[in-house]
């Protein structure tokens, strides 16, 4: 963010301090930002004002410096900063931070002001003797990362204790760019046409009973929100599943492969990239009865016929659209999903080994590859959903350029 000032003029920014040796450091941020035109509130810890005076900065950020949330009742500045903020930012974020914004306590002025803002939230940790490497202070990280928050990591490097270690406030221009980028979200996708499938299909054995699948439908929705907040017309095509629609995206529910399949031909003409995350039924019983049927009755065989091969028969239909489909797997898991690859006629496609712990169907995190004709254009390592939703569309945004490029 170190192009001609005045970039973050009008938006208003809350930068937290907590009990940090580095405290000293969001002086500067705080001049940084105040230099690109912010307009910005500092609220400290009681333990962050041990470090750095209010005083200092209150001077330079032309407001009093907020600090205790009883003092801040009067005048309910947990609340009306929080409103009014377009970012909230801590730096430095200790690790008693971290743990009480991960687990939402609201036992000070800036904990309860996280709670109750709506706008992005960057937290950049800084601590000493080995503590971010700890699996309590990860799996809080982890946690926040889930939710959406932005976790700018910190440095190795010589740390106050003298020890040399991971756990520096990092630089000044990385957090700056931070800021930039949650301020000024990325549009490369502005002007594209994205049809996303999500979810599993549900097909009927009889009137209360279906064969379905364990998709929860969150990849494919996380893909569908990263698309639109990139700038992208998004339609997704939903089975069953009980999470919201991400703002701004259309979606329209179905339940079986057949009707799936009908609403994607349907929209298929409209669009610029498919990306199939759904996991369509492979098969359906051949028949469905029309009463339940009843536990004493005789065992009876179920028959099953194939569903159709949507995204198979979308790719003998496709003008200019780029096709990305999924594979997920449990065993060889790049030759399985190359040879999709290759039958389905697609540009790309993403698979993951839904073996893998803490991945996969109902996770909120997911790990993945994303294989081109060439081969592995992408290795994502476990990432939650909605991080791994932007890396997927990096590299279909990648593959559309240059494939642009060499026509």
């Amino acid at each position: 963010m170190s192009g001609s000032a005045g970039r973050l003029v009008g938006r208003r920014i809350v930068l937290g301090v907590s009990g940090s040796i580095a405290a000293y450091k969001a002086v500067g941020l705080l001049r940084s930002l105040v230099g690109e035109g912010a307009d910005i509130s500092v609220v400290m810890t009681e333990a962050a004002t041990r470090f750095v005076s209010p005083l200092t900065f209150e001077v330079l950020s032309g407001h009093p410096v907020a600090t205790d949330l009883f003092a801040a009742h009067e005048e309910m500045l947990h609340l009306t900063l929080a409103e009014q903020a377009d970012l909230v930012v801590i730096a430095p974020a200790t690790a008693n931070t971290l743990a009480r914004c991960a687990l939402g306590l609201a036992d000070d002025l800036l904990a309860t002001l996280v709670l109750a803002s709506r706008c992005p939230l960057i937290l950049a940790p800084a601590m000493d003797g080995g503590m971010w490497d700890h699996q309590t202070v990860q799996a809080h990280a982890q946690a926040l990362r889930a939710r959406g928050v932005t976790i700018v990591e910190p440095e190795e490097g010589p740390l106050a204790s003298g020890r040399i270690g991971r756990g520096r406030l990092a630089a000044e221009v990385v957090l700056l760019a931070a800021i930039d980028e949650c301020l000024r979200p990325r549009l490369d996708w502005a002007g594209q046409r994205v049809l996303v499938s999500a979810g599993p299909t549900q097909e009927a054995i009889d009137p209360v009973r279906f064969i379905s699948n364990r998709s929860s439908g969150k990849m494919g929705y996380a893909v569908a929100s990263a698309a639109r907040e990139r700038g992208a017309e998004v339609v997704l095509v939903s089975g069953p599943t009980a999470l919201p629609v991400p703002p701004g995206v259309e979606c329209v529910a179905v339940c079986t492969a057949e009707e799936m399949g009908k609403v994607l031909a349907a929209r298929f003409g409209w669009s610029t990239v498919l990306i199939m995350a759904a996991a369509v039924a492979d098969f359906r019983p051949k028949r469905t009865a029309q009463d339940k049927l009843k536990k004493k009755a005789k065992p009876a065989t179920l028959e099953l016929e194939a569903t159709e091969d949507i995204l198979q028969g979308l790719a003998g239909r496709r003008t200019s659209q780029i096709l990305v489909g999924f594979a997920a797997e449990t065993k060889d898991l790049i030759p399985q999903a190359q040879e999709k690859l290759r039958r389905k006629g697609l540009d790309l496609i993403v698979a993951n080994n839904v073996m893998i712990e803490g991945a996969g169907f109902g996770s909120e995190m997911n790990a993945a590859a994303v294989i081109g004709r060439a081969g592995v254009v992408a290795d994502l390592p476990l990432m939650p959903k909605r991080e791994l939703a932007d890396r997927i569309l990096d590299a279909i945004q990648a593959y559309r350029v240059n494939t642009s490029a060499s026509v």
